[in-house]
């Protein structure tokens, strides 16, 4: 039986407010990598397909998940991209080689047709430009291509191609980590600076309204990190909106305990990146914040060895099995604990994408050979935020008790965030209770709102930290906790150990 571990106080006043939630950093992405595009959101043939070929019961996950905006079509792939092969006529589309991933690519889902699913699954494209082997030119033809009503050669062949009116793309990658030496194009921060700076004010003389985003570090361990955000920065601060920030998380030595507190590293990543980008703006006397996109996170290690084995010893397969990470319940946790992270810092995170979103680091996998469609572990916890999570995140009074890490040290036994929705009087507490062992008594004053009920308080547990889903057998999932009360103004709950939790709460 579970210990108790003395008890978790938490304040919240509805004028105590950080930042209105962009519904943008419930965001993901969708690489030309592995099956993640074929096998994954386009099956032709299979039962579950439209008229396009485009996966039905795929897109009513992602629906499910409530995703307000997709990256696309990478990633490293997008270092090599030749945006032309992957319009028009398909029986004239020519078949690459993609560098990024050992992959032969056909072509046969490009631009036009993911605008057109993206609509479906009621999400909108964050496009990438290829500023690796490519560069201001082809950002603005492309740019051209997907945004200029018409009468224009990129324009115009869009029209022809079949599709009269534009994309409206909004949100504009410029390149995909170019910090990183196994990018197809690396840069030096000064070459990567100018070349963005460049193509920023290019592609805003053609569409002011595009949001811009330029790279940042690809991982908080890169040996330029974070002088290659100051340095890029001092070229582009006038000219883009945002500061990518990628990383990825695991459980590489198996140590539980310490896996559960990585999400502090993220924390401090967020806090380093955020100094840099007002260090430019005050070196420069500027007068707009750049924010963050955050869009490549997750957790990612399981699928390394054989991912090694397919590119080495089986290159130029058309879309091969890469990065299919078979998540457990642990991971689910470590997935809570980010999206906490996130929504934490949501007047600076404005954009974030769960790299990735079928079958390739995914929280939505398909069976191979045409079966169905099913949800990993992971899947759950980020549902809950993006469904629960919309609203106003408040500044929250928290005062936990700790336990020893052996990599973090001293960590607190719950994370937690907390958001409220003015217009559905809603207020949501997430919460992670990161001990693996010890019940915490979770109480919370939230006079300050008024009378209160309690909705439900949604959990996510199990007794095996390495609980794993399949497409037959659904071993991590919700449940309902009735150890919650709301009396008087006060939240007063019990946290299981290594559980996440979804306190709901109506304001009447």
């Amino acid at each position: 039986m579970a210990e108790k571990n003395g008890q978790i106080k938490m304040v919240l006043d509805k004028d105590y407010r950080l930042s209105e939630v962009d519904e943008r950093i419930f965001g993901s992405f969708i690489e030309h990598l592995g099956r993640a595009v074929y096998d994954g959101i386009y099956q032709p043939g299979n039962p579950n397909s439209d008229e396009m070929g485009f996966r039905t019961d795929v897109i009513d996950l992602v629906k499910e998940l409530n995703v307000p905006i997709v990256r696309y079509p990478g990633g490293n792939f997008v270092s090599g991209f030749r945006w032309e092969d992957s319009v028009g006529p398909r029986d004239k589309r020519p078949e690459r080689l993609d560098l990024a991933w050992r992959s032969t690519e056909s072509n046969q889902i490009g631009i036009g047709e993911f605008s057109k699913w993206a609509k479906k699954a009621d999400s909108s494209v964050m496009m990438a430009v290829n500023l690796g082997t490519r560069g201001i030119q082809d950002a603005c033809n492309l740019l051209e291509y997907c945004n200029h009503p018409s009468g224009t050669r990129y324009s115009d062949m869009r029209v022809a191609n079949g599709d009269k009116d534009p994309y409206g793309i909004k949100v504009w990658c410029l390149g995909n980590e170019m910090d990183g030496p196994w990018q197809v194009g690396h840069k030096t921060m000064d070459e990567y600076g100018r070349l963005a700076a460049e193509t920023a004010k290019a592609m805003k003389l053609i569409d002011p309204s595009v949001e811009l985003v330029s790279c940042g570090s690809s991982n908080i361990q890169m040996p330029t990190f974070p002088q290659w955000e100051a340095t890029t920065l001092e070229h582009t601060y006038d000219y883009v909106d945002y500061v990518s920030m990628h990383n990825y998380y695991g459980n590489r030595s198996g140590d539980s305990n310490d896996y559960l507190a990585q999400s502090d590293d993220m924390d401090s990543f967020i806090k380093t990146v955020i100094s840099t980008c007002d260090f430019v703006k005050a070196k420069k006397r500027g007068k707009k914040d750049i924010n963050l996109s955050f869009d490549e996170w997750n957790v990612w290690f399981h699928s390394d060895e054989a991912d090694a084995d397919t590119m080495d010893n089986h290159p130029w397969q058309h879309h091969p099995a890469l990065l299919e990470d078979v998540y457990n319940f642990e991971d689910a946790l470590v997935v809570g604990l980010l999206l906490i992270t996130l929504l934490k810092h949501a007047d600076r995170v404005k954009m974030a994408c769960l790299a990735q979103l079928v079958n390739v680091i995914a929280p939505i996998m398909t069976d191979k050979n045409g079966g169905k469609a099913w949800r990993q572990t992971i899947y759950f916890p980020f549902m809950h935020a993006s469904k629960y999570g919309r609203g106003t995140v408040l500044v929250p009074s928290l005062h936990s008790t700790k336990h020893d890490t052996k990599e973090h040290g001293e960590v607190t036994d719950v994370e937690s965030v907390s958001v409220y929705n003015e217009e559905k009087k809603e207020l949501t507490i997430l919460a992670v209770n990161r001990t693996l062992d010890k019940n915490v008594e979770f109480s919370a004053d939230i006079r300050s709102f008024g009378d209160s009920k309690l909705i439900e308080h949604l959990v996510l547990e199990n007794s095996d930290l390495k609980a794993v889903n399949s497409s037959s057998d659904e071993k991590v999932a919700p449940s309902t906790s009735n150890e919650t009360k709301v009396d008087g103004g006060e939240v007063t709950s019990v946290l299981h150990p290594a559980s996440w939790n979804v306190i709901r709460i109506s304001l009447v």
